[in-house]
């Protein structure tokens, strides 16, 4: 849905959970279909699609800890209940970058469900829902394709934008697993209001760079801070034959609240730096690796993390797929599950949050699990079905699961996505 995105995650799309989407994006609902000539307005419309996606799950834990909460995990952190996590429509036109002509496009999503508690942004969505079903606009931006430099041109989007860096996404189509990564929670953004710029030099290379409020703020009294902050990085696209995607992305600014640090928030910066690459092996076989290290000066703390992924396709339906990382929190400042359903953006404003922390830890997770994906007609956009069995463990000592029980923590559950 949103064509900043790194196509290293395009490429895991293609090798791992999603293999049913490409030969079911025909199944969009076109909202503007016109038969006969037509203006350049209309033809223009004909290109708005609708389209609607539903996800849920759950996440067992055979230890079933006390306060009901699975340790370091957003999107199933309620242990052995059942929830909606999305229900998502999607109004959007887009654009083709191949084209090197001027062109505009729009992207307007409304997502409902229990997802939706960490993706807010402050003064927009976080105050309108307190249950565990809350509603956000995830993404709200114009698109332009500007025919100018190169041949490939510069795209921009500006408006709400899902944050571009790492490799596992809100959209659990984009994702293999059910539940995310502690890199993907804890060492990467989620939501922005700014611009995006996506500069095709070559066939080859990408540049991307842009400017936002910060991490899930907005203006004024709803920015945690009183700074922008920023991106800029790379693509390496279709080396060694179209095999190897490589994506470098690294983002600057403040992002620690007033309320927390005083003034000294504004001028402290947090770097977020990102590196993910994605060779396909064979048409079944292909593998991901992400390297993350993230510093804040104002919390003197720092996370670095490695995460591979493996994908197999056993049948033309079934994916197997595997997750392996190794993640430090060098202070227990950034690892930490939210108590209350508002409690993760009252932190991201400053304001206290209740939450179940641990001391410093390095974590290691492995989470196996297998995609469904069957073709189930023409207007079944994509189907999947995702179990999966996870496993953390807490690799210095620590007691951060189940309630500080254990130094691990055994979980399975999964999720099931349709898509029309």
């Amino acid at each position: 849905m949103n064509s900043i995105k790194g196509t290293g995650v395009a490429l895991l799309c293609a090798g791992l959970a999603c293999g049913a989407l490409s030969g079911q994006a025909r199944a969009q609902v076109t909202l503007f279909p016109n038969p006969h000539p037509a203006s350049e307005f209309q033809t223009w419309l004909q290109g708005v699609t609708l389209t609607g996606q539903i996800d849920g799950g759950i996440d067992a834990n055979p230890a079933r800890p006390d306060n009901g909460i699975n340790f370091g995990n957003f999107l199933g952190d309620h242990a052995n209940q059942a929830q909606l996590n999305q229900l998502a429509l999607t109004l959007a036109r887009a654009i083709d970058p191949t084209r090197h002509e001027y062109q505009i496009g729009f992207t307007l999503e409304a997502l409902y469900g229990s997802d939706a508690r960490y993706y807010h942004l402050l003064g927009i969505s976080d105050q309108a829902i307190s249950t565990r079903y809350q509603l956000i606009p995830a993404q709200a931006h114009i698109d332009v394709h500007l025919p100018w430099l190169t041949k490939g041109g510069l795209d921009m989007q500006a408006g709400i934008l899902q944050a571009p860096m790492g490799v596992e996404t809100l959209d659990p189509t984009t994702r293999p697993f059910y539940t995310l990564a502690y890199t993907s929670q804890y060492s990467v953004p989620f939501e922005h209001i700014g611009a995006m710029f996506k500069w095709h030099v070559s066939d080859i290379v990408d540049v991307t760079f842009g400017i936002d409020t910060g991490n899930q703020t907005t203006f004024g009294a709803s920015d945690n801070n009183d700074a922008p902050a920023g991106y800029f990085g790379f693509n390496l696209n279709s080396l060694l034959h179209g095999k190897l995607t490589i994506v470098e992305l690294s983002r600057v600014g403040p992002e620690d609240p007033v309320r927390v640090l005083g003034p000294a928030a504004n001028h402290q910066n947090r770097f977020w730096n990102d590196i993910n690459a994605t060779y396909a092996i064979s048409d079944r076989l292909s593998v991901t690796g992400e390297f993350n290290y993230l510093h804040d000066d104002g919390l003197r703390a720092d996370t670095t993390s490695f995460v591979s992924f493996l994908s197999y396709k056993i049948s033309p339906v079934l994916t197997l797929n595997y997750r392996g990382e190794i993640y430090r929190d060098n202070t227990g400042l950034f690892v930490a599950s939210f108590l209350t359903n508002r409690a993760y953006m009252q932190a991201i404003a400053g304001l206290p949050a209740p939450a179940e922390t641990a001391p410093p830890t390095t974590y290691g997770e492995l989470t196996l699990g297998v995609t469904y994906h069957p073709t189930l007609g023409h207007h079944v956009r994509v189907f999947e079905i995702r179990p999966e069995i996870r496993f953390d463990r807490s690799l210095n000592g620590t007691s951060p699961f189940n309630d500080g029980r254990n130094t691990g923590m055994f979980t399975f559950g999964g999720d099931a996505v349709l898509g029309f």
